[in-house]
């Protein structure tokens, strides 16, 4: 049966299906997909400097890829390094915090108090209550505690096992991606490997290049703002701007919180400004040169994959929905018959005026001609 000439009713009740079953599949696993995929990604941009190593330094596969790994080490553990030292710094003011909000919270007491009319030993037994309440679950919250630790320390585990198989084994699995269809496909699936293997390349080094740029801009917005810790924060701010839409936001409360702690309430307004200028130098300068060039995926779509990526995968959905994305764009843009759903995907295309302008010149001189 010919799945083009099927009615249109019979063809997106089809998907709908394979969609709930993809979904259902992703998410039941979720340990092992999500390391998976993150591995491709990471693989793919390896790869160049794999190649490299091989064909010009002449190191055997095994010996490349395990300089890849240990050239990702170095700077996961520089990583891991800065933000370790940065929240030791951090730890020293946790006094001083703790006496600026109990001032904060004894204000807001009193503010609490006199317009709703609540007295203060009221308010204490609401909190006590919930003191209570909270400590009477502490086995679950040590138990979620425990689950969060085992669970990102096994993400890392399969990461980095799949880092080395994809790394290791890239030419099987290319072979089998290419042979696995029929003959007269080949030349279709080489090109969709091509451009995914390109497109994932450039789509990382960009984004790379934007969580540089927007780090670098935070930090002298905060810097001039006099808040503490402003390295610290302008890191955090260029890692969750990797989320679109939602890492600003979050990253924004946290600067507010900072702020707000350890400087003056009009501070925060600052650096609420500051924010709102680096999101525009970002979304109209940063994004469309660097990252959004490399992956057209239109504002709808982006914030339906995050969603979906977060009920999903979590929080390493978020990250990992946007390149997913544009992988199966680059797919469905090159399959016969899935070529509306790539355009959906993707950006409105802008007349070129160049053009336009080209064929209305050229139409006037023929009726003058004529």
């Amino acid at each position: 049966m010919n799945f083009l000439r099927l009615p249109f009713l019979v063809k997106f009740t089809l998907v709908i299906i394979s969609l709930i079953g993809l979904g259902y599949i992703l998410a039941l696993g979720q340990s092992i997909l999500a390391p998976f995929f993150l591995a491709f990604l990471m693989a793919m941009l390896f790869l160049p400097f794999a190649t490299f190593l091989e064909r010009k330094l002449r190191f055997p596969r095994s010996v490349s890829t395990m300089t890849s790994v240990l050239i990702m080490l170095i700077f996961l553990s520089g990583m891991i390094y800065f933000f370790g030292s940065q929240l030791s710094t951090f730890s020293k003011d946790i006094p001083h915090l703790k006496d600026q909000f109990i001032s904060v919270f004894n204000n807001l007491q009193h503010w609490v108090s006199r317009t709703f009319n609540i007295k203060i030993n009221d308010q204490l037994d609401y909190l006590d209550q919930g003191l209570n309440k909270l400590l009477s679950s502490s086995g679950l919250i040590l138990g979620f505690t425990l689950g969060i630790f085992s669970t990102g320390f096994a993400f890392i585990l399969f990461f980095l096992l799949f880092f080395i198989f994809i790394l290791n084994y890239r030419r099987i699995l290319n072979n089998f991606i290419v042979t696995v269809f029929n003959e007269k496909h080949k030349a279709s699936v080489e090109e969709v490997v091509s451009q995914v293997r390109i497109m994932t390349k450039k789509y990382i080094i960009g984004l790379c290049l934007q969580v540089f740029i927007v780090s670098v801009l935070t930090s002298i917005v905060l810097t001039i703002v006099g808040v503490k810790y402003a390295v610290l924060l302008a890191v955090l701010t260029g890692l969750l701007n990797v989320i679109p839409y939602l890492g600003i936001c979050i990253s924004l409360v946290v600067s507010c919180f900072i702020a707000f702690a350890t400087g003056t309430p009009s501070t925060c307004i600052y650096v609420v400004i500051g924010y709102i200028a680096v999101h525009i130098i970002d979304g109209n300068i940063i994004l469309p040169f660097v990252v959004g060039s490399k992956v057209k995926i239109n504002a709808l779509f982006s914030f339906l994959g995050i969603i979906i990526g977060e009920h999903l995968w979590g929080i390493a959905g978020m990250f990992l929905c946007i390149p997913a994305i544009a992988i199966i764009k680059i797919i469905f843009e090159r399959v016969n018959g899935l070529q509306p759903w790539g355009k959906l995907l993707g950006e409105e295309e802008k007349p070129d005026k160049k053009k336009k302008s080209y064929k209305i010149s050229k139409n006037i001189t023929l009726k003058e001609m004529d």
